[in-house]
């Protein structure tokens, strides 16, 4: 039961026996609210048994207290064991998410979007605290209190408990049977929900592009579209919630009319005596008011399935694995016969060997989309490779934990991501135990100095959500300085230049050339300049490894480097006319 739990509900092991706890409070205080129902039934037999009610008066008083006490301690405990419990519980979903994400693979993030993610991190998480605090719990319990109060009724007369009974199994059938087309009624709405929040995304991230191009209105009015199909969908959900659900209250309602009808026919035949009838008329009038409420909480938590599937794909999808000791033995990056694909037989990488040598700058190069930068990836292992080996040292980096492996690597990529801190905190990312001193260090080293020091507050001056107080070079200079503060023996250079101007990218490399002293460097670059000083090239085009060696020798022959090299320098003296 407790797996299902998990399962079902994308709930911790202890979340899963606190919601079973709750499922027992729920049920305790529903049962609770029968006991005054209990007190009036035996008032109203001395009433009609002509009981002198003064003799009685402190057994009715001390009832009343006992039920009043009974109901506020039960409540009590209720509320304890559903709300307090699910918001414990609620953190413990979002931290667990959370963790899991930072343990998937890169290829998982590349099959969803931001704002799907954003979507079941939040408000996927909030819809299911509602229903661990509120649907799930009252809904079993009421359940369970009823199941025992009705073997109560059948005690008494079956023949009323039938007439009070039926319409349970009757209208919670309606709601059970409508969940199949209720789950793709919703699926559908979902995916209208998520188009619009994709396109709302899109839109504030490409604001600018969609100015500079006066495509502003066009945008909008595709925006608009999706927006009026989550509200149409919407409608329509509803619709069909309320229609089921109306149904399966109609015929809850209908308890009352047979009860009272067999109970008139009962009485007139003298089979049943006016207390007993009295007693199941206050009993069915005050059980089905719950179980209204557990018809809603039961469409509810069906209507939940959405959000735990969604939940369950990131819980549930293999992680990246692997000893947490490393074994290498130095930092000779061998790549041996490695394939790779995104997709499904869309192979981007087919047969690539070759090493890259500690001590050693390794540039890759290559045509657009021949796999350079997907190269740098497998070598942290951000995706794992569909088949032949990479080494480092000699360890096999497939099995080691993908945290405990990028120890070894300081990465610089294209596109920088900066957070809305300071220029300080920003670069102390790459080593979160440095000491201002060396911060400040290793963004000499970058040359951030040059541009901190002309903002209000220098080092702890503020720089916008990704760093969007500061230019590309400024910004890709910070991302170096990471780097340098890391100190790691491996280097992976995605065009960390490439947003700098010919005068800092001098300095750059400058100051390179003293990170990158007895370390494993690989640089992937377009401009030849950039590579020209590397002591190992490996060209990459369609997959494979097209050429590789000395800079020089590769010049001497005919090929892709070669090429490339005399295409750049053609477009260097290229001028407008």
């Amino acid at each position: 039961m407790l797996k299902f739990l998990q399962h079902k509900y994308a709930l911790s092991p202890k979340g899963a026996k606190d919601m079973v706890k709750a499922f027992g409070a729920c049920f305790v205080f529903y049962l609770s609210l029968m006991f005054p129902v209990g007190l009036l039934y035996y008032l109203v037999g001395d009433l009609l048994n002509g009981t002198a009610l003064g003799g009685r008066t402190a057994f009715y008083t001390t009832g009343i207290i006992c039920c009043l006490v009974l109901i506020f301690f039960t409540c009590y405990i209720q509320y304890k064991a559903t709300f307090f419990s699910t918001y414990v519980e609620s953190g413990v979903r979002r931290i667990s998410l959370a963790e899991r994400l930072r343990k998937l693979p890169l290829s998982f993030f590349g099959r969803k979007d931001l704002s799907d993610l954003t979507s079941t991190i939040m408000s996927d998480c909030a819809t299911l605290e509602t229903a661990s605090s509120h649907w799930i719990p009252e809904l079993i319990g009421s359940m369970l209190s009823t199941l025992l109060v009705a073997i109560g009724l059948f005690c008494f007369d079956w023949r009323m408990a039938l007439a009070a009974l039926w319409v349970l199994p009757v209208s919670f059938a309606v709601v059970i049977f409508s969940s199949r087309f209720m789950h793709t009624v919703q699926m559908k709405q979902m995916g209208y929900k998520m188009d619009c929040a994709d396109g709302i995304q899109e839109c504030l991230e490409s604001v600018r592009d969609l100015k500079a191009n006066n495509a502003e209105n066009q945008y909008m009015a595709g925006l608009d579209k999706k927006i009026k199909a989550v509200e149409k969908y919407t409608i329509v959900t509803e619709l069909f919630n309320a229609l089921f659900n109306g149904s399966a209250r109609m015929i809850l309602k209908l308890g009352i009319a047979t009860t009272a009808l067999v109970g008139s026919i009962l009485l007139a035949n003298g089979s049943l005596n006016i207390l007993t009838f009295f007693m199941f008329l206050l009993v069915v009038s005050r059980m089905y008011d719950p179980m209204m409420a557990s018809l809603d909480n039961l469409s509810a938590i069906i209507a939940t399935n959405i959000q735990s599937e969604r939940m369950n794909e990131i819980l549930e999808h293999p992680m990246q694995t692997g000893s947490e000791t490393l074994t290498n033995k130095g930092c000779d990056i061998k790549f041996d016969h490695v394939g790779f694909a995104y997709h499904k037989d869309e192979p981007i990488l087919r047969d690539v060997s070759f090493t890259a040598k500690q001590g050693q700058v390794t540039a890759l190069i290559g045509p657009s989309g021949s796999g350079k930068t997907t190269v740098s990836r497998l070598i942290a292992r951000f995706w794992d490779i569909t088949k032949g080996k990479i080494t480092v040292g000699g360890m096999d980096i497939s099995t080691i934990d993908p945290e405990t492996l990028l120890s070894l690597y300081s990465i610089v990529f294209q596109d920088v991501t900066l957070f809305n801190n300071t220029i300080m905190e920003n670069i102390r990312i790459g080593r979160k135990d440095a000491t201002d001193a060396e911060v400040i260090h290793a963004a000499k080293l970058a040359h951030c100095d040059e541009f901190a020091k002309k903002l209000p507050n220098s080092w702890n001056s503020q720089i916008g959500e990704n760093g969007c107080e500061l230019s590309g070079g400024e910004r890709q200079r910070i991302s170096l300085a990471r780097a340098f503060l890391k100190n790691a023996p491996i280097i992976l250079l995605d065009e960390a230049t490439a947003s700098l101007d010919v005068e800092n990218e001098t300095m750059i490399q400058e100051s390179l050339s003293r990170l990158i002293q007895n370390k494993t460097v690989i640089i992937i670059a377009h401009r030849m300049r950039t590579v020209a000083g590397a002591d190992h090239i490996v060209v990459l085009n369609d997959g494979v490894v097209a050429q590789q060696g000395n800079p020089n020798i590769l010049m001497q022959q005919e090929g892709i480097y070669r090429k490339m090299s005399h295409l750049q320098m053609q477009a260097q003296k290229w001028k407008m006319a």
